[in-house]
Parts: C-alpha cells; sequence; structure tokens
C-alpha cells in the first residue's frame, strides 16, 4: 500500500514540475481598449487629411510601404499609422495615443486635443 502512496505522490509533484509558472502582470501598464468612437476623423485618412486636420506631423517614419506620422501636442502624443491596401496609398489603419511622461490616455481624447493645437484646423 505504501508503494502505491509513494508512485501515486510522485506522479502528483510530476504534474507540477511541468505547470509553466504564472507570470505577474506589469506594473505601472493598464491597457487601454481600442474603441473606434471618437475616431472617424482619423481611421481611413492618408497623410494630406492627417496634417490639415493636425498640422505638419512632429515624426515622419517611413518603412517599406508602411508610414508613421506622430503629432504631439501640450496634453498628448499621436502614432498614426498608415499602410496601403490593394495598391491605394497608405491610409491610417491604427493609432496609439499617450500623455507626454508615456501614460495612457483615451485616443479620442487626444484627437479632439490635437485638432486644437496651433497648426491644427
Amino acid at each position: 500500500m505504501k508503494t502505491i502512496a509513494a508512485i501515486g505522490l510522485g506522479l502528483s509533484l510530476a504534474g507540477c514540475a511541468a505547470t509553466p509558472a504564472a507570470r505577474p502582470a506589469a506594473v505601472g501598464q493598464v491597457a487601454v481598449p481600442y474603441n473606434p468612437i471618437g475616431l472617424e476623423r482619423v481611421i481611413g485618412q492618408d497623410a494630406a487629411s492627417l496634417t490639415r486636420l493636425f498640422g505638419q506631423p512632429d515624426a515622419d517614419i517611413r518603412e517599406g510601404t508602411a508610414r508613421k506620422l506622430q503629432f504631439q501636442g501640450r496634453f498628448c502624443v499621436l502614432d498614426a499609422y498608415l499602410y496601403p491596401k490593394d495598391g491605394q496609398p497608405p491610409r491610417v489603419t491604427y493609432i496609439d495615443a499617450r500623455e507626454p511622461d508615456g501614460s495612457t490616455i483615451d485616443r479620442a481624447s487626444c484627437v479632439s486635443a490635437l485638432t486644437r493645437r496651433e497648426g491644427g484646423k
């Protein structure tokens, strides 16, 4: 009977060894759900439209056919990612926003704030 108990204990411990350790959650990082409401003026637009809306970009980064335009304001930084599709010019497919210190901010709030910055229309 002791042999069966020892085998059972050994199998139980073997199962524990194969279980991956739980990872702690990242501290200070809060995921902001992507909600397209309030982003209609940006999603699907080309670079010229963004420039008319926000003024000249503070950064214009190109990698292959992709492009990232960055607009900085007093309250936030907005990154607009433009990709071509079906032979058409690149258009915004995704945006990301953050406060100047890097903390999270609602994307629509950032778009609204940037449209009121000097240079934006």
